[in-house]
């Protein structure tokens, strides 16, 4: 089994991490390859011969020069990798280096008995749906693992989305914009709007319209083989499209975007004996009185 290691160069954790997993994997005779921009970006922060002696590769060739990619930072940088690894079926193993993490769900502390685990052949895969968005006539396409948001720029005024699921009108959601997100992404945007929790392995996508201008717009819950068409005819801003926060597109209106579940997946490498309600308490802190916090 060969490891893939990449990063986040902005956590102050991430040399000691990395410099903890060259010299596990040096000592057992592990193959690994190093993401070559986090490794140059470590130099002179780890130990100079231990980064000489081990093996780069570009962002990407890594996924197929390696078994599992390790994933060092927080959501942010397994969401860069998915799209990534997206088409082959490399599986990400998310070591969380940040704040809340709900994909990078392993931390620190539980990282060399997951990799025990890991190398022993006594872990999990989990395919996670990806959504795909197509901009009208320009022919631009976006990927996501969590989210498709719609959002205007330049402007503090409300903007109106004509929505419709398979051809079908849904409603015209007057408002500060609109998220399509996954199973996945119930945990991130969506949730800060009021959205509900999804266990990933369910097969929907869910609709949720931005500050919505009435009181009766709530999040619409459809199935995975559904086509979503978002419609603005008129904004005094730029339309801006973002997939996971990520990758980007500015557009005028009027513009429709396509959205629907890509053939893509995301594999995520899960630990037996840890289950989604377990990181949703222990992330969520469920059940904990708030004055200990």
């Amino acid at each position: 089994m060969k490891f893939g290691i990449a990063g986040n160069l902005d956590k102050t954790e991430l040399p000691k991490v990395v410099e903890r997993l060259i010299t596990r994997f040096n000592k057992e005779g592990v193959p690994y390859v190093l993401h070559a921009a986090m490794a140059k970006g470590l130099r002179g922060k780890i130990d100079r011969q231990l980064l000489k002696q081990s093996p780069v590769v570009s962002e990407q060739k890594l996924p197929g020069a390696c078994d599992i990619l390790i994933s060092l930072g927080g959501d942010g940088t397994i969401l860069r990798m998915a799209r990534l690894v997206s088409g082959l079926t490399t599986p990400i193993l998310g070591i969380n280096l940040g704040k809340l993490g709900f994909l990078a769900e392993v931390s620190l502390e539980e990282l060399d008995e997951c990799l025990t685990e890991i190398m022993n052949n006594d872990y999990l895969v989990e395919d996670r749906m990806m959504l795909q968005a197509r901009i009208g006539k320009l022919k631009i396409n976006v990927l996501a693992l969590n989210d498709i948001v719609l959002h205007q720029t330049g402007s503090s005024r409300m903007f109106s989305v004509k929505t419709f699921v398979n051809n079908e009108y849904l409603s015209n959601f007057i408002g500060d914009g609109i998220i399509i997100a996954t199973p996945t992404g119930s945990t991130a945007y969506a949730l800060s709007n009021g959205g509900p929790i999804v266990t990933p392995t369910n097969h929907l996508i869910l609709i949720s319209p931005i500050c919505p201008h009435t009181l009766t717009a709530r999040t619409v819950v459809v199935p995975e083989e559904s086509t979503i068409t978002l419609k603005v005819e008129t904004a005094t801003g730029k339309i801006h499209l973002a997939a996971d926060g990520q990758q980007q597109a500015f557009v005028q209106s009027p513009v429709e975007i396509i959205i629907e579940r890509s053939p893509l997946t995301t594999k995520l490498i899960k630990r037996k004996n840890k289950s989604y309600y377990d990181v949703l308490r222990r992330k969520l802190h469920w059940g904990q009185d708030a004055r200990n916090f």
